[in-house]
């Protein structure tokens, strides 16, 4: 019995001992898996992967498939690994650190290049420029719109302040309309800015502008403000001497009138009087219309924009040369008024945001962020919010 008892004790301490080496040798199952056999497996295997994707590619080497999503930026360890006979080394850091090795082709030197990659979140610029600027790399990369983003750019700056500068007019109801008691901006246009500056992750600040010096305030130097928003007509004009954005918000000439005398302005043609008063803003598109198109009409410059449509309903001119973002409101809240021609405007355009050259990567965050709203309807609901004709 002696003898049994103790065979029996020497098997359960075998196989305990058995299971402890187990767990033992399971901490160094990084090893195994990073193993110069496995390794090279894998290189193979991204090599092969890179031939034909000379373009640049992100590869989760742990199941050899593309994320489509996320923000890559590459590890300094692995900076300047070239062609296949120092992919194995870039392998093992991505096996050893988050999986991911990004690869492209220079065809100056006709060399691949390799690089074990960090992957963030696409809300996780922020963290992703900062790991770049850490690991000496000049850009981070947006997988789902396949956009660089320097580490240095404008965003940079931007991020690194932690606010976004934008520059406003304040008086377009209801894109952009500071209120002058308490000076809060709202409208459209705030609520786009609002989107811009979360996805960068900063705060806002509003700066004033005008019709007028628009143009001049967007290219002072030294800056007064990152980008302005609000009512911005994209022309061709604009663009010869700065950057517009993509356009999020259809636009077109119309006119407001009293709703007593709608009948009477049915065309152009019935506007352009001596006797019909047309009163516009200074500085703006408004003004450059009237001025082309109403040769014959009397033209009233007035200095605010948003003091014309009341004027207008109390008879101290006949016509507001306006926009049709513009037009609907007034007719919503003021029952004198009225806008026979909203469905047939004399021009047609879109609206988009105003920065100076030399920003690019900024312009390409907020088409990114106009696109994203097409994309998931939050564009087409703030249409909805504001009673805008949604065109996309």
């Amino acid at each position: 019995m002696r003898k049994d008892k103790f065979r029996v004790w020497l098997l359960t301490a075998l196989v305990f001992l058995s299971g402890a080496g187990c767990l033992l040798s399971c901490s160094s199952c990084d090893d195994n898996i990073t193993g110069q056999s496995n390794v090279s497996v894998i290189a193979d295997k991204v090599w092969a992967f890179s031939q034909t994707h000379p373009d640049g590619f992100t590869l989760d080497v742990r199941t050899m498939s593309e994320p489509t999503e996320g923000i890559a930026v590459s590890y300094a360890a692995t900076q300047n690994s070239h062609s296949r006979d120092q992919l194995d080394k870039v392998v093992r850091h991505a096996l050893q650190h988050d999986g991911y090795v990004g690869g492209w082709y220079n065809s100056d030197d006709k060399l691949y290049y390799f690089d074990s990659s960090r992957l963030f979140p696409e809300d996780s610029l922020k963290s992703a420029v900062s790991f770049g600027k850490d690991n000496g790399q000049y850009s981070v990369f947006i997988l789902s719109t396949k956009t660089d983003i320097p580490v240095s750019g404008k965003v940079a700056e931007i991020m690194e302040r932690g606010t976004i500068l934008f520059g406003t007019t304040g008086d377009y109801r209801p894109l952009s309309f500071r209120e002058p008691e308490t000076g809060e901006y709202w409208g459209f246009g705030i609520e786009m800015a609002g989107e811009i500056a979360k996805r960068l992750d900063v705060g806002i600040v509003f700066k004033p502008t005008s019709w007028p010096t628009l143009t001049a305030d967007v290219l002072a130097q030294p800056q007064q403000f990152d980008l302005a928003i609000g009512g911005i007509t994209i022309t061709d004009a604009r663009r010869e001497t700065m950057l517009m954005s993509e356009g999020y918000l259809a636009n077109g000439k119309t006119i407001l009138c009293r709703a007593s005398e709608a009948g009477r302005f049915q065309s152009l043609a019935d506007i352009d009087k001596p006797e019909v008063r047309v009163m516009v803003n200074p500085g703006g598109l408004n003004e450059k219309f009237a001025n082309e198109h109403l040769t014959h009409a009397t033209i009233i410059v007035h200095q605010k924009n948003e003091e014309i449509p009341s004027l207008i309903a109390e008879g101290e001119a006949d016509v507001m040369i306006t926009e049709i973002t513009e037009a609907p409101y007034y007719v919503q809240t003021d029952s004198r008024l009225a806008a026979p021609l909203l469905d047939s405007p004399f021009t047609h355009g879109e609206i988009g945001v105003l920065m100076p050259k030399g920003q690019e990567d900024l312009l390409e965050m907020v088409n990114i962020v106009i696109r994203q709203m097409k994309s998931d309807g939050s564009l087409r609901r703030l249409h909805e919010k504001y009673g805008l004709v949604y065109a996309y």
